[in-house]
């Protein structure tokens, strides 16, 4: 019995030289050094953001918007610009989403390294490094000149769109090749057709990673300035509409009030600002509670 017990006793721990510890320490130190260089500038820029919007943070900014407020007034508020940011990220997700997720199906379950998914893929590539200027342009260029279509909302979020297009695919293609292959053999085992397996086992198990995936789109897409800059232009009145005429958004009108040259205006971009931030974490959390409320392990 005595036997037994010290056989199943595990091996002492070897005696660790002073050197190797050393360079544990050292090591351990610049990943702490890396952590805090990462941090500090996140931390000093929302303390900044923070500080200076709480000082217009109030229910008239939310509710009012700039329609007869002069550049050197008191007053006025973002919410023509909020809305105008609400609805063309709606639109642009509207349109980008389902091409993403489309694109992101066949090239994990259908092209499988094929002639046309590696073709779909090398664009895809491109898309991702086009300058968020390029969009607008291309959308100015075809949209408006060409096409003659007015400014507006919609000529916006189809700039947008091709922002967020590449990175639904590659966050989703990610997510789908995480998926097992068991799972599908065992629903194709099961007499189950292709299309109704990836529609209710493969696209449910990685549902919380392609949520995640578009948030990422969304919150990148949010703060862009130069897209809307070329195809939304400027107004200070509510539009509600955003196929019909101007409307503004939230990064829209923090350049411009950032660049009116006194601190009333300059205050009201601090604000825009800051509820920019608080609509993109707003939205982060409301997709990951849908994530957690629709994970497989919850049965839904």
């Amino acid at each position: 019995m005595t036997l037994q017990k010290e056989a199943v006793r595990p091996a002492a721990i070897q005696h660790i030289s002073t050197g190797r510890r050393v360079k544990d320490r050292f090591v351990q130190g610049l990943v702490y050094l890396a952590f805090l260089l990462a941090v500090v500038p996140l931390v000093s820029v929302l303390w900044l953001v923070i500080s200076n919007g709480l000082k217009r943070f109030d229910l008239e900014f939310l509710t009012h918007s700039m329609r007869g407020i002069g550049a050197r007034d008191a007053g006025g508020g973002a919410y023509h610009a909020i809305i105008g940011t609400l609805e063309q990220v709606l639109l642009a997700s509207l349109i980008s989403v389902p091409i993403g997720l489309l694109t992101a199906i066949y090239l994990v379950e259908y092209g499988r390294g094929g002639r046309l998914s590696r073709a779909i893929s090398f664009f895809v590539d491109v898309m991702t490094g086009v300058p968020s200027v390029v969009a607008g342009l291309f959308v100015l260029a075809f949209w408006i000149l060409f096409l003659g279509m007015p400014y507006s909302g919609w000529a916006g979020a189809m700039a947008l769109s091709i922002l967020m297009m590449p990175t639904v695919v590659r966050s989703t293609e990610e997510m789908l090749r995480l998926v097992p292959g068991d799972l599908r053999e065992a629903s194709y085992a099961l007499g189950v057709p292709k299309w109704r397996t990836i529609l209710k086992v493969v696209l449910p198990t990685a549902f919380t990673g392609i949520v995640t995936g578009v948030m990422l789109a969304v919150a990148r897409v949010a703060g862009e300035t130069a897209p809307i800059l070329l195809t939304v232009f400027f107004t200070d009145s509510i539009n509600n509409d955003p196929f019909n005429g101007p409307q503004m958004g939230l990064p829209l009108y923090i350049f411009d009030q950032a660049a009116r040259p006194n601190d009333t205006a300059i205050d009201r971009a601090w604000t825009a600002a800051l509820v920019l931030i608080l609509i993109v974490m707003l939205l982060n959390l409301v997709a990951r509670l849908i994530a957690w409320w629709r994970a497989p392990a919850k049965g839904r």
